[in-house]
């Protein structure tokens, strides 16, 4: 439960927070008084971020006589201080041409967005590829590699593709591997890949099929359910995409050799974020987690802002990644548009 705070006191933490986003320095109140027209002496200032320290919403940088907001003031700040973030109108220009530029392949789609994100926050754009499990099969086709081996490759829904491989237990005639496409085609075909995971067997279990093919049909009966979670399940580090790291770089967050450390331990392992992007709790509209809410130390110093995007039965998300002083209002609304976007472009 989070303390309550006076009007007083939601005023002066407003005031410091917008300080310290625009400075990177810990604010004063001589400093808060003069820019920001509160209305009340430097020292009722003073002893109000005196008030929002015991609270927990500021702390005192000991080389510093200023206050440096916590990330619960960042928390109490997006979802009761900051309001409706209304973006410029050169902004959302700058966005829609960058990311309109972009040719029709989702890569190339998420990548422009990302990195048109990155440019305009100054933070580091991202982009995660959808979830496969709801997306529609279209088509299957069976390739021979070698005697002992096929590539499966699934034409899924919006022009997405997926390739498997397929150890086999003996030699498997090439019209035998012809005979099976078709059936799978005109068992599966239209279905999710979550409803052939769940229901494979038992849709190829009455399947007839001459010669050796009853022998490759009865792979895809004992294996196949292995093979389509297989499909379902994006490759992490193949699936995300980063803007330039080097912005992040920027920040005097990042100046010290520790800092940067962690910068590139974060950046240097796109599974990684995958994994920390999927394991967030996605809700409409835009997603926010500040530093220690994400429950990993290696993110202690960061927020992410996201908001998903959708096509078809699918859905990603994209975002930003920066330090826990970032130009919220800013950041949520490029990230709210970018999502709108994708999904129109998709």
């Amino acid at each position: 439960m989070q303390p309550e705070l006076t009007d007083r006191e939601r005023q002066v933490l407003e005031a410091v927070i917008q300080s310290y986003v625009e400075t990177a320095e810990p604010a004063a109140s001589r400093t808060l008084s003069r820019r920001f027209g509160l209305g009340v002496s430097p020292a009722t200032i003073r002893n109000t971020m005196s008030d929002l320290e015991e609270k927990g919403f500021l702390f005192h940088p000991h080389t510093s006589a200023g206050r440096v907001p916590t990330d619960l003031a960042y928390r109490v700040y997006v979802d009761s201080l900051l309001g409706v973030p209304v973006m410029k109108t050169a902004e959302e220009a700058v966005l829609g041409e960058e990311i309109h530029g972009a040719s029709s392949a989702i890569e190339s789609i998420l990548r422009r967005a990302a990195q048109s994100l990155g440019v305009l926050t100054q933070e580091l754009g991202v982009a995660l590829g959808p979830q496969l499990d709801a997306a529609i099969l279209q088509r299957i086709e069976l390739m021979r590699l070698a005697s002992d081996r096929l590539l499966m490759v699934l034409a899924l829904e919006r022009g997405v593709a997926r390739s498997i491989y397929i150890e086999l237990p003996v030699e498997i005639a090439d019209d035998a591997i012809g005979t099976v496409s078709l059936v799978l085609n005109e068992r599966l075909s239209g279905l999710t890949l979550r409803e052939i995971r769940s229901s494979l067997s038992l849709r190829l279990r009455d399947a007839q099929a001459p010669g050796n093919a009853s022998e490759l049909l009865n792979v895809f009966v004992e294996e196949g359910e292995q093979y389509f979670a297989t499909a379902a399940r994006p490759d992490d580090a193949a699936s995300v995409v980063l803007g330039q790291p080097s912005l992040l770089a920027e920040h005097p967050e990042f100046s010290t050799g520790e800092s940067m450390r962690q910068l590139l331990a974060l950046t240097e392992t796109p599974a990684n974020i995958a994994d920390v992007l999927r394991r967030r709790s996605p809700q409409p509209g835009i997603t926010i987690t500040i530093g220690n809410e994400h429950g990993d130390p290696r993110l202690d110093r960061f927020t992410i802002v996201t908001a998903e995007y959708h096509f078809g039965s699918l859905s990603g998300v994209i975002g930003v990644i920066g330090p826990t002083r970032m130009p919220y209002r800013k950041v949520i609304s490029l990230v709210g548009h970018a999502s709108r976007l994708v999904s129109d472009l998709l």
